[in-house]
């Protein structure tokens, strides 16, 4: 099985793949001329100015559930695994990932915006349904939720739970050892996880409204959390900041583990912290009350920097100012191109990180680590449970079937179960066999409804206009040409009547 999710990898993570997204991020860049940089005060505008109802979440809601799906343990244990592979150049290639993902992110969360439905009360939209309506290619949609479903309900729990196991053991210690059937597992690693899954069993049975109102007052607080204790160690160590910069881009072009590792590894883990163009994001942001698709697009946009620019940076800095990493190359078993710290220590974790913290927080640090990692990544697993959840009531809807949600749910618990008690690069490279099937199809998606329609960029245009003009904001979907948007045509057929 390992041998095969191997091949499957090398095959969806190809070099094809890593400069898709990058010319995807550059494409949307420049069509909408930078609308990242120039709309940079209003995402901030429409962040604080939003409201909820009783089908719909707020702005800053939306924000919170996407976050709490790009802030996971990609930015702890993925920034530390970037580094660890692909030298510290990786780290420039994620900022080149996050600046022109935050494109890509307005453009697919717009998109579900434009296209999303009221099911029942509740406001749904992602890839499936922009793919359907927009394209009226209904098979494409079907891939899409089908890939979504096993991604988010199957592959992608395990690495967010694997990762809070380590951290616990990293901190507590393995405990008592107790045999199963994956081999030995210290009883510490068993407590942590049931505390997860009774307290995800108790978040996610109550829907998206419980799910949105938990994640906009932890999201923000652990991020906040983090990049404090992020800011106080490059405080202590401004001298060594400019150095750092240097290594960082010098290294991105003379990696020290090779050009071709720093872009594959920064690009690999840049799109699995902030899902720029994975098709993950436009989920929540459907699920957002707004007066126009495009403003939940900027929000989403904004995302992406919190992620990348903020938290991802924040890892970063900490691993490589206090000089707590090793740079893996192509050589023997053992040896290491640079090797700062044990050569034990697991790349592909949190124990980077958490050394970081170890050389200047003492054992208050390791905690951290291990309390941000609880909270980072249980929250991307409710992100996970919501977009697996809306991909199934997409395909409920369109075969007329009624597949349980309470199999979704079990499923994912169970996989949280799994991922907990498995290997970290196993589990890792399931969780990347995921995300490239979405970035895939969902990337190749947003292109070609670029060219068929172009939606994104009529609501972009028609913001911008109605914005100069004063207002009132609405948004008229007829008017502007776009078809099949028939959430915004009921809604506007209400307003007049």
């Amino acid at each position: 099985m390992e041998t095969l999710v191997n091949t499957l990898n090398g095959y969806i993570w190809s070099n094809a793949l890593i400069y898709l997204c990058l010319g995807a991020g550059l494409f949307y860049s420049i069509l909408t001329r930078f609308a990242q940089v120039r709309h940079f005060k209003e995402m901030w505008r429409l962040l604080f100015s939003s409201r909820e109802s009783a089908q719909g979440i707020s702005s800053f809601q939306a924000l919170a559930v996407s976050l709490s799906g790009r802030v996971g343990v990609g930015n702890i244990a993925g920034v530390a695994a970037a580094i660890g592979f692909g030298g510290p150049g990786a780290i420039f290639w994620m900022w080149v990932v996050a600046f022109l993902g935050a494109s890509t992110a307005y453009a697919e969360s717009t998109l579900g915006q434009i296209y999303k439905v009221n099911d029942n009360g509740q406001y749904r939209g992602g890839p499936a349904y922009y793919f359907d309506r927009c394209l009226g290619w209904r098979w494409l949609g079907v891939l899409f939720a089908i890939s979504a479903i096993i991604a988010c309900g199957v592959f992608l729990p395990g690495i967010q739970a694997n990762a809070v196991g380590n951290a616990f053991t990293q901190v507590f210690g393995d405990g008592n050892m107790v045999s199963s059937s994956y081999g030995e597992v210290g009883t510490n690693k068993l407590i942590a996880l049931a505390v997860i899954l009774i307290v995800l069993a108790f978040i996610i049975f109550g829907g998206i409204k419980r799910i949105a109102h938990f994640t906009q007052i932890v999201v923000p607080f652990m991020a906040l959390g983090y990049i404090v204790m992020a800011l106080i160690i490059i405080f202590l160590n401004l001298d060594k900041l400019p150095g750092i910069f240097g290594l960082i881009l010098s290294d991105a072009f003379t990696a020290q583990a090779g050009f071709g590792a720093a872009i594959g590894w920064g690009v690999k883990r840049g799109i699995y912290s902030n899902e720029a163009g994975q098709g993950t994001g436009p989920h929540a942001a459907a699920a957002a009350e707004v007066d126009h698709p495009a403003q939940q697009g900027l929000v989403q946009a904004f995302s992406v920097y919190v992620d990348t620019l903020f938290v991802c940076s924040a890892t970063a800095f900490m691993i490589l100012i206090t000089q707590q990493y090793n740079v893996q190359g192509t050589l023997e078993a053992g040896q290491f191109i640079v090797q700062n710290v044990d050569a034990s220590t697991v790349i592909g974790s949190a124990a980077f990180t958490q050394m970081a913290l170890l050389s200047v927080f003492g054992n208050i640090g390791p905690m951290f680590v291990g309390f941000a990692l609880f909270f980072f990544a249980f929250t991307t697993i409710l992100a996970y449970y919501y977009i697996a959840e809306t991909n199934v009531a997409y395909l409920n809807s369109l075969f007329k079937i009624n597949i349980p949600l309470t199999i979704v749910k079990l499923v994912i618990m169970f996989m949280v179960a799994y991922g907990t008690v498995n290997s970290a690069g196993y589990i890792w490279d399931l969780g990347d066999v995921g995300v490239g099937l979405m970035a895939w199809i969902n990337i190749v998606g947003i292109i070609i409804i670029f060219f068929v329609a172009k939606p994104t960029m009529i609501a972009l245009r028609d913001y911008e206009a109605q914005k100069k003009a004063g207002g009132p904001i609405t948004f008229d979907p007829v008017k502007l040409g776009i078809k099949n948007a028939t959430f915004w045509e009921e809604r506007l057929k209400d307003k007049k009547q």
